[in-house]
């Protein structure tokens, strides 16, 4: 590797931690406003989106190690059209959320750890993580209803309407993750990354 390269690695590392934490901030913005809004459950899940997001960072100890920009613009997109979109765009961005977290996970795993997952496991996991993640937030909807006054009213047949939609999230999010994360940006290339 000729001094350019290494010239080119370090500006694209620069670049991809300014537009993470630049994204990580409008996360931040959408956790706020949520919470103006009298939304504490999606402040919080944007939280815990952002608290995700900087993961890498904290654990290496450098704030140049991020996520690739365009993993956390999945992730932001559906948190910043909830508080700002049209009526209907929060049932979608719902779905894209869920997935987004999960693709947040596989990403870190496969960039920043020595976890190596073939492609078919790739996709699997990303699916079941959102499945998860879907469940996980049920159940932190339903006992917020219960202690907080939230207002969580899905019969069972839109809860697993959502349950699917959400899994169909998921499929999405895990092609996302292979055929563009792992064939065409070369996370490793242009990240700092300490291992």
């Amino acid at each position: 590797m000729d001094r350019s390269d290494i010239g080119r690695i370090v500006e694209d590392a620069r670049l991809n931690a300014a537009l993470g934490w630049i994204l990580v901030a409008l996360v931040l913005v959408a956790a706020g406003v949520n919470l103006a809004n009298g939304d504490r459950l999606w402040a919080g899940f944007a939280l815990c989106v952002a608290l995700v997001a900087v993961v890498p960072a904290l654990f290496l100890r450098s704030p140049r190690s991020m996520l690739p920009w365009e993993v956390l613009v999945l992730a932001a997109f559906p948190l910043l059209a909830r508080p700002f979109g049209g009526p209907g765009v929060s049932d979608v961005a719902t779905y894209l959320s869920v997935a987004a977290i999960a693709l947040l996970v596989a990403v870190e795993l496969h960039v920043f750890t020595p976890v190596e997952m073939t492609h078919s496991f790739a996709v699997f996991f990303v699916v079941v993580a959102t499945m998860a993640t879907a469940g996980i937030w049920a159940v932190v909807r339903w006992t917020a209803d219960i202690y907080l006054g939230t207002g969580f009213a899905l019969d069972e047949r839109a809860l697993m309407l959502e349950f699917v939609a959400s899994t169909v999230a998921g499929v999405g999010a895990g092609v996302v993750f292979e055929f563009y994360f792992r064939r065409y940006v070369h996370g490793e290339e242009r990240l700092e990354v300490e291992l």
